[in-house]
């Protein structure tokens, strides 16, 4: 049975299959703005584009191509980089290997391409150049590039914008506008003229603009055609990328290159935290540091991430980190279990069925468990391992909780941090010392900081 997975643009479950002659499945994923540690709800999106990945091996062995970029160039990056008085170059590396780190604890796959925005400049500006020579894109005053969205009539397919704004009695305009300087408020930046706050980051824009830099949009665009050509098979994201990012993308890269983009797109809902969206102002934004300081292992939440529907949204609690440590403990114990010969494989057929029914990960789990609760008797190892890797799911022993540091040593780490903070950097030594002295060592992150027991 084939893989469906609902597309998000004509709004019904569709067979993925590969449309190029040479049998090579193009499969292009939005990766991050590498500017502070991923959160876990960017995890939710990467973990579920991972089975995708991993289903996708198995259904076209050899023949996936998938690429994923990382943005390390926009505003947020390189306001980051000058308060840190680090170049661009080297504030973004050390973002991005932390995201590789994040990734590989999670047990994704690393991706056949992953590409760099910075290092996909005249790519970029090679499509800019096309889009303004056909009359979609135009210079402004300042010498910024701009889409004209009223030049592309399919606009807004994807996401139904227009639709969903006239409902309101707004319009696109009023729906998208931004302080930038353009002709129409819905038309977005595909350059960005320098600004000084910008530093050294410029580059060579297009004939006729400006210095600067591009625009975020136009990133992906470059890159996905630069690396799988200029129809893909599938593109895939969270929700919150729908719009204005895909849709953008989508224009941008049908008017320059005058074909369809992607033949399927997908998208992952929201995950909430205690039935909230995650803010750091509510305390509930939490990265794989901040799980594994509370003892958890990336594979639990892994698990957890996959335990509702992707296309769901997702209530993240601390219980269901609990209760997926306790769920990965009994796989372990049925992997043990398991005989060393043959057995039945097709026992599993239901969890490749429901994964295949547009990723249905919590009945594949669900699958899963029936198989496992009726014991390993006549069960196929093989055919286990294979449920494995299409879940993603690791069953090396976790590692042993780390022990919590007791309130007299967190009180003195805070007054440490607050030091730190103040730049006193005499009383952020000696508070360092009384911590050491009380046999912990205080490790120190750019948002915060790590108690661990001191070694011996």
């Amino acid at each position: 049975m084939a893989l469906k997975l609902f597309d998000s643009l004509t709004r019904e479950l569709r067979d993925l299959k590969p449309a190029h002659p040479d049998g090579v499945y193009r499969f292009y994923n939005c990766g991050p703005t590498v500017y502070a540690p991923a959160h876990i709800g960017n995890f939710r999106t990467f973990v579920v584009n991972d089975v995708i990945r991993r289903l996708l091996e198995l259904e076209f062995p050899g023949k996936v191509k998938h690429v994923r970029n990382l943005t390390d160039v926009d505003d947020k990056t390189i306001k980051r980089s000058r308060e840190a008085d680090q170049s661009l170059g080297d504030y973004t590396r050390i973002w991005t290997d932390k995201f590789h780190a994040d990734c590989a604890a999670l047990n994704c796959l690393p991706p056949n391409v992953e590409p760099s925005a910075t290092n996909h400049i005249a790519e970029q500006v090679d499509m800019i150049e096309v889009l303004m020579q056909k009359g979609n894109a135009y210079r402004a005053a300042d010498g910024s590039v701009y889409f004209k969205v009223s030049s592309f009539p399919e606009y807004g397919a994807l996401s139904r914008v227009k639709e969903r704004e006239l409902q309101k009695g707004a319009t696109l305009k009023a729906a998208a506008f931004d302080d930038d300087e353009k002709e129409d408020g819905s038309d977005f930046a595909l350059w960005k003229a320098w600004k000084p706050e910008d530093g050294p980051n410029k580059w060579a824009g297009p004939k006729g603009a400006s210095e600067g830099r591009p625009g975020w949009h136009i990133e992906c665009s470059a890159m996905s055609k630069k690396h799988l050509g200029e129809t893909i098979d599938l593109h895939t994201g969270g929700v919150d990328l729908l719009f204005p990012h895909h849709e953008n993308e989508i224009a941008q890269s049908q008017c320059c290159n005058g074909t369809t983009f992607s033949r399927h797109w997908y998208h992952s809902e929201h995950l909430l935290v205690d039935g909230k969206k995650m803010s750091k102002s509510l305390g509930n934004l939490y990265t794989l540091d901040d799980l594994a300081a509370k003892g958890f292992s990336p594979a639990a939440l892994r698990y957890a991430l996959i335990s509702g529907h992707p296309r769901k949204q997702l209530n993240f609690t601390l219980d269901s980190l609990h209760a997926a440590e306790k769920a990965l403990a009994t796989l372990r114990a049925f992997s043990a279990s398991l005989p060393a010969g043959g057995g039945n494989p097709d026992v599993f057929a239901p969890v490749f069925a429901a994964l295949q029914d547009d990723l249905n990960t919590p009945a594949a789990l669900g699958a899963l468990f029936t198989v496992v609760n009726r014991g390993s008797a006549g069960v196929d190892h093989a055919a286990f391992t294979r449920v494995l890797f299409a879940l993603g799911l690791k069953l090396d022993a976790p590692a042993a909780p780390k022990p919590e540091a007791p309130a007299e040593v967190i009180a003195l780490a805070e007054k440490r941090w607050a030091a730190k903070k103040a730049k006193d950097f005499a009383s952020a030594d000696k508070l360092r010392a009384e911590i050491a002295a009380a046999g912990w060592s205080m490790l120190d992150r750019k948002d915060g900081y790590t108690l661990e027991k001191a070694k011996g």
